[in-house]
């Protein structure tokens, strides 16, 4: 499992740091499209995978999982309060049933949104997975804050 950190850093601290693991993407596949899903939850990310592989079989495109994990202030940056390799093992679970290449990008930050807003391409489809709700989840702000980033983005929602 290749790994790659990123520390989407702040305007205080910009030093970059990702750690990806392609669970399931080989370099033999030459395709510029890329599905990117942003981590939320587990129920979440499964919706949100479950349809970015739908889009990528039919783009012939590959998935792309990030997942921002926040650090606080108090501790350095590539001290993250869950190991980056317990991250990994979840998300290896959780990705393993796809039948899609997925790389998986652990971002440490210290603004999600900030991080994800850094880390994307530009006009990137994304894909973010959430509780419906009626008033405004965390999630569909984050969607809103995305398109306004440029970025093509689907809301999916659980139950």
């Amino acid at each position: 499992m290749e790994r790659k950190v990123q520390d989407a850093g702040t305007v205080s601290d910009p030093s970059p740091t990702i750690k990806t693991s392609p669970i399931l993407w080989s370099e033999s596949l030459q395709s510029p499209l890329e599905v990117t899903v942003v981590f939320t939850n587990m129920q979440g990310t499964l919706s949100a995978l479950k349809t970015a592989a739908l889009l990528a079989g039919g783009l012939n495109a590959r998935v792309r999982l990030v997942v921002p994990q926040v650090v606080s202030y108090e501790v350095p940056l590539n001290e993250p309060p869950v190991p980056t390799d317990f991250i990994e093992q979840q998300i290896g679970h959780l990705v393993s049933d796809l039948n899609v290449e997925t790389r998986v990008d652990i971002c440490l930050c210290r603004n999600k949104k900030e991080s994800l807003l850094r880390t994307l391409r530009p006009q990137s489809l994304t894909v973010v997975g959430g509780r419906r709700r009626w008033w405004p989840t965390w999630e569909s702000r984050l969607a809103m804050d995305l398109r306004r980033g440029g970025h093509e983005v689907i809301l999916t929602e659980t139950e």
